[in-house]
């Protein structure tokens, strides 16, 4: 059984289901990936995970616990990381306080936290004094997944951490995202450069259309000659 799953979800935004018998998961130290075309549903699935979206059908464990009807602020503190596509820093706020904020829920010393952030993306450490608002996307990126890092999680979810950055920043923030799997955080992630995030994934996930079309490694789905022709052109 995965760490954290998300179980025959079904549901929408107001009376509309995007959502149908959806099913994600991944396990500590693994990388899940959740590809698909635009509109498939794959950041509604996350966010359903997150609570972010009522849920008509199905439920969510993390650890064998229904967290179902928890809120998003509760399942922080039930070990979830969250980092959206948009809006994922404090532009007004420095490198430094952004990570800070990320600490709220904590209530014993986050030097030792930060200084593994730093470990992580050096380029924060340098920067952390400039106002976030001031950085490159990848960098913003990088502030994003170290002030998630900041709560210790359990497991990270991370919706199209690569959009927006050129093909070199999207390799380093995937080698960064395995050495953050390799330290025992399950990473789940949505992604839209599926060859590349397949590439990387202990599983993957393809959804159409709020439904799960494929599931399997992420070898198995690289290697399908359909998911390839389909959704990795070819």
């Amino acid at each position: 059984m995965s760490y954290l799953t998300g179980e025959h979800m079904t549901g929408g935004y107001g009376g509309a289901d995007i959502l149908h018998d959806c099913t994600i998961a991944v396990d500590k130290g693994e990388i899940a990936v959740v590809v698909g075309p635009n509109g498939a549903g794959k950041s509604t699935a996350m966010k359903a995970v997150f609570g972010m979206l009522n849920l008509r059908k199905g439920k969510v464990l993390i650890g064998g616990e229904d967290i179902t009807g928890l809120t998003p602020q509760a399942r922080v503190l039930k070990g979830m990381g969250f980092v959206p596509q948009n809006n994922n820093v404090f532009t007004s706020m420095t490198v430094e306080e952004n990570l800070e904020m990320g600490a709220f829920i904590r209530e014993d010393g986050i030097a030792e936290t930060m200084r593994e952030v730093f470990g992580l993306f050096p380029i924060l450490e340098e920067k952390r004094r400039q106002p976030a608002g001031e950085l490159s996307g990848g960098q913003r990126q990088q502030v994003a997944i170290g002030r998630a890092l900041m709560t210790r999680p359990e497991v990270l979810m991370l919706d199209e951490p690569t959009a927006g950055v050129s093909p070199i920043v999207m390799d380093e923030l995937f080698d960064r995202i395995i050495e953050i799997a390799r330290t025992g955080i399950a990473i789940l992630m949505v992604e839209q450069n599926a060859k590349q995030a397949l590439n990387i994934a202990d599983n993957g996930f393809v959804m159409v259309q709020g439904r799960n079309r494929y599931t399997d490694t992420g070898a198995a789905l690289m290697a399908d000659p359909e998911v390839r022709a389909a959704f990795l052109g070819g």
